[in-house]
């Protein structure tokens, strides 16, 4: 299997899972939903006639449907961020400041293309305020996915794109569709928390809603819900009504990439009772 990159750098995408990922979804069934698509590694890679791809993060969203309805103009606009005298720390932080008083979204989308790839780590992090404030990234040359971007608008043609709640999404969801989760995951430990990408935040108290959702439309024979998270005991605990795939993934969040060390994560398979599946 040939894989596609995303065209965004994402802190805890799944380009290095989706064999796995896509290997548990159920092979019948025509719509995948993806209730937290991030950057979209699964539905890049996954073969499905009808893609439902929700977040919660606006500039995502309005990025994905700007790319989907003009890509051709988007990015001819945004290469054209891809100059050196835009690759200095003094041009990053001016631009950044641009981002967070900017209001019109398809200069915010462009603004925010530039922002992923020349911004620390992959990271996109908001404060209090609801303003972005990652710091400058220093690459010698930021690469401009103008290949990876075509791809995802052509196939975003069959893609229909959500902002809202993850049980929203979730419970809006055709009958006989597959739901893939991919939330922000539960810390390793207090000081790992880097899953924080809206200001709006994900707690343990989500992270059960997610679980119990899950396991409500699959075993109503609606869905099977596929989630992925760090394995731990807390997910062990949420997860107890799902099939478990545990495997090791290296991780790249960390700022030292000598100490970027293989950590455990589930897949948990909540698989559709066949007894009351709904017709398709």
């Amino acid at each position: 299997m040939k894989k596609t990159r995303a065209f965004l750098k994402w802190a805890g995408g799944k380009y290095a899972l989706v064999e796995s990922i896509v290997g548990l979804l159920p092979k019948r069934g025509t719509t995948l939903v993806e209730p937290f698509v991030g950057a979209g590694s699964v539905f890049l890679n996954s073969q499905f006639k009808n893609y439902i791809l929700n977040d919660i993060n606006p500039d995502l969203i309005a990025l994905y449907k700007h790319l989907k309805a003009t890509p051709e103009q988007l990015i001819h606009d945004c290469k054209d961020m891809y100059q050196d005298k835009y690759n200095q720390e003094d041009a990053y932080y001016q631009i950044r400041a641009e981002f967070n008083q900017e209001r019109d979204s398809y200069r915010r989308s462009i603004l925010f293309t530039y922002l992923n790839r020349h911004g620390y780590n992959g990271l996109c992090r908001y404060n209090n305020s609801g303003h972005y404030n990652v710091p400058f990234g220093r690459y010698v040359r930021p690469y401009f996915p103008e290949h990876e971007m075509y791809f995802f608008a052509n196939k975003a043609q069959n893609a229909e794109f959500m902002l809202t709640d993850f049980e929203t999404c979730m419970r809006a969801a055709p009958a006989g569709s597959s739901i893939y989760c991919d939330p922000p995951y539960i810390s390793l430990s207090e000081t790992a928390n880097f899953t924080q990408y809206s200001k709006s935040g994900f707690n343990i108290h989500d992270q059960k809603r997610l679980a119990d959702v899950a396991h409500e439309l699959s075993s109503s024979g609606k869905n099977t819900v596929l989630i992925s998270n760090h394995d731990t005991p807390v997910s062990r605990h949420l997860y107890l009504p799902a099939k478990i795939k545990s495997q090791k993934v290296k991780r790249v969040i960390s700022q030292n990439a000598g100490t970027r060390k293989a950590v455990n994560e589930v897949l948990a398979l909540y698989k559709v009772n066949k007894l009351k599946q709904t017709c398709i």
